[in-house]
């Protein structure tokens, strides 16, 4: 009898933590119709978007990363960097009506184009999600990395947004004459991460699902961050993405001061696979320079620049626009609803 009921409380408690594991996305139940987002935030700048961002109503923001420009090891010097973002009016009305969320990329961070090796790392996570108002016994408040799991919506009509970490785990990059490296054997996310994001794509009911890199994951031919300096991750990610079944992914990303909207299509995503690169909320390029990106679709966009997502339910697809000053649309792309 004894040993039935150890085996007994063992297998509830083994229940338990599957399903607390499978449940992590903090849930939000309210409607959700748009979803706008952006990276590279100067503290210091202009901040002429957050105004058009408003008037759009949106019902989430998703900061991308470099939502502040830290860079320094001292984090007194980074928090009076978001404390300096956070008295901006604009971006104090948008909190007052609409959930925020996001992750860093390496401004934020601490270091420019920085890696593991960052010795605050911890302590500067700290502060992002303090920035960000993450409740103190949220997950990622617990574990290494900043990487975190939101679902939003009601009844089935569901968006789960994931926010990957790119920083926190990754391996050391060589920059030769400007051109970073590719490192063969290198890791972004780490295993943890990795076993984490299978879960949350293999186990998610969201008919789309929004997923954020700080750098860009489709482009291969750029010299500057992206995925691709880590090729092996980046095949690993695409055929994760492909393998588990999770409806619509769709990817989005920050970093380069520009916008542009791409599409990858091959025997693993025969209907394509997106990425929008939403960048430039204070600063872009001077001027658009030619670079080649055979995923592009349309025109590389240097301009101030923010991302809005619309979701119509009902015709099962979500239309994208790059949007700039006075709620200029510069570029759209509507994406279809997959299974």
């Amino acid at each position: 009898m004894k040993r039935q009921l150890s085996i007994f409380l063992f297998a509830s408690i083994l229940a338990f933590a599957s399903s607390c594991q499978k449940k992590e996305a903090e849930v939000f139940s309210t409607p959700i119709e748009t979803i706008a987002f952006g990276s590279c935030n100067r503290q210091n700048l202009p901040q002429p978007l957050w105004r058009p961002i408003i008037e759009d109503h949106p019902d989430l923001w998703v900061w991308m990363g470099d939502n502040i420009y830290g860079d320094s090891p001292i984090m007194d010097t980074l928090k009076a960097k978001y404390d300096l973002q956070n008295q901006v009016l604009d971006y104090q009305e948008l909190k007052k009506s609409t959930p925020i969320i996001g992750i860093w990329d390496d401004h934020d961070y601490g270091i420019n184009d920085g890696g593991k090796q960052f010795a605050q790392k911890e302590a500067s996570k700290q502060l992002m999600l303090d920035f960000l108002g993450v409740p103190e016994d949220a997950p990622e408040r617990k574990r290494e990395g900043a990487y975190s799991s939101h679902l939003f919506g009601q009844g089935e009509n569901l968006v789960k947004v994931l926010l990957l970490d790119a920083r926190y785990f990754r391996d050391t990059l060589e920059r030769i004459d400007r051109v970073y490296q590719t490192n063969e054997t290198g890791q972004v996310l780490g295993e943890t991460q990795w076993k984490w994001l299978e879960e949350e794509l293999k186990n998610s009911p969201a008919k789309v699902h929004l997923i954020v890199s700080g750098i860009q994951m489709l482009p291969v031919e750029h010299a500057y961050e992206k995925w691709a300096n880590f090729p092996k991750e980046r095949e690993r990610l695409l055929n994760l993405i492909s393998k588990s079944g999770a409806g619509t992914p769709i990817l989005l990303s920050g970093d380069r001061h520009i916008a542009e909207i791409m599409k990858l299509q091959d025997e693993r995503f025969p209907q394509g696979l997106f990425e929008i690169t939403s960048s430039g909320l204070t600063h872009t390029w001077g001027s658009i320079s030619e670079e080649p990106n055979q995923f592009r679709i349309g025109e590389l966009i240097a301009k101030l620049n923010y991302g809005l997502a619309k979701f119509d339910w009902e015709k099962e697809e979500v239309l994208f626009e790059i949007k700039g000053e006075n709620g200029n649309v510069y570029a759209t792309q509507k994406i279809p609803f997959t299974k």
